[in-house]
């Protein structure tokens, strides 16, 4: 049926478009994201959740946890929300179990201790690493886009902040310590533009 070249050939022709196929796969797959609206994510409930959804929208992103000692931010994150949500303001929470194991509840246990515990309204996330060879992919960019003091990329601890313009561009980072109160100024002076 084949002779020995026309098989050759024929494999040849299979290999290139299989690389072709591989790199055309390769570059879409991992085209350089060009703002937090090119991210899909899966909310606490299991749900793909496009965040191009909230253009026109200033995002504050944090990692949570609901055992460290810095989650009596809940607190402050959910007053910003209720204090700015109608002018623009989404609060997006992370749960993250990297720092400490401070966060080893399943999606629904996490879900139900912040309602209880902090009457929390605004969208919450399934759980997701920040650091680490599993980084979800948002955070690799919110990191990229921000680095924190020195250049360091790691995030250090929960309730690290990152605030997103409008645009879907990152505006700046915050760390742990630096609490809700304490960028309210900045989020109100975004809403503004």
């Amino acid at each position: 049926m084949f002779n020995t070249k026309s098989k050759k050939a024929l494999i040849l022709i299979i290999i290139n478009m299989l690389a072709v196929f591989s790199l055309t796969l390769f570059a879409k797959d991992n085209k350089m994201a060009e703002s937090v609206h090119d991210f899909t994510v899966k909310n606490i409930d299991g749900k793909d959740v496009k965040l191009s959804d909230y253009k026109g929208k200033v995002l504050l992103i944090v990692n949570v946890a609901s055992k460290c000692g810095y989650t009596k931010q809940y607190t402050g994150l959910e007053a910003l929300y209720k204090k700015y949500k109608d002018k623009g303001l989404v609060i997006l929470g992370f749960p993250c179990n990297q720092f400490g194991g401070q966060e080893p509840g399943s999606e629904a246990e996490i879900k139900e201790f912040c309602s209880l515990n902090y009457n929390v309204t605004f969208p919450m996330f399934a759980k997701i690493d920040v650091n680490g060879d599993d980084t979800h992919p948002l955070y690799n960019y919110l990191k990229d886009q921000a680095p924190g003091i020195l250049g360091t990329k790691a995030i250090k601890w929960n309730f690290a902040k990152f605030l997103v313009g409008k645009d879907g561009k990152v505006v700046d980072r915050f760390a742990t310590q630096t609490t809700p109160e304490d960028i309210d100024g900045k989020i109100a002076d975004l809403l503004k533009k």
